[in-house]
């Protein structure tokens, strides 16, 4: 990336910045919007399945956290990833595309659900705009990988299995907390 262009650090670990303060926002509104929105959308949407409700509505805000935080863990590697290579770096652009991409699908929620969702007030005012003016400085740079369709789909990926193996991750180390507390009690 070229120095005149911009601070490398700016537009890679930005990324890290702005995927902070959007998390922070899911984190302070998720277990109040599952317990008053969950019910709301159920009713208004019977042929959802019951488990994705479940799994909506049983939201544990210790959980939630502790997602966050091994979401954190990937974002940092990206970041930082996208720093040591000058924003060259694919693993860097995927994960620039995907929290953009994810973005939207924030937006598209908020929409689909005729409300409020979490994460959806900071994705039009820092997710989206944070993703079109970083990559718009790696393409003024020389460094950002032509856009393909596939590309598109493989942000979106990355975006999705990372959130998935984060609540996973998420569950077995609550899990194993409970499970020390409970044999710690007894």
């Amino acid at each position: 990336m070229n120095a005149s262009s911009i601070s490398r650090g700016a537009v890679t670990f930005g990324l890290l910045a702005a995927w902070a303060v959007h998390d922070l926002e899911e984190m302070a509104t998720v277990a109040r919007w599952s317990r008053t929105r969950v019910p709301v959308l159920r009713e208004r949407h019977p042929r959802v399945p019951d488990r994705v409700w479940r799994a909506l509505g049983s939201v544990d805000g210790r959980e939630f956290a502790t997602a966050v935080g091994v979401m954190g863990i990937v974002v940092a590697a990206a970041a930082a990833d996208g720093y040591r290579s000058g924003g060259r770096s694919a693993f860097y652009q995927a994960s620039l595309n995907g929290f953009g991409l994810h973005g939207l699908v924030h937006v598209a929620q908020a929409a689909a659900t005729r409300g409020y969702t979490p994460g959806v007030v900071t994705s039009p005012l820092l997710v989206v705009p944070f993703t079109l003016w970083a990559r718009g400085r790696l393409r003024r740079a020389g460094v950002l990988r032509p856009t393909r369709a596939g590309d598109v789909v493989r942000g979106l990926a990355l975006a999705g299995a990372a959130t998935a193996v984060s609540h996973g991750v998420a569950r077995r180390i609550r899990r194993g907390a409970s499970a020390g507390a409970g044999a710690g009690a007894a």
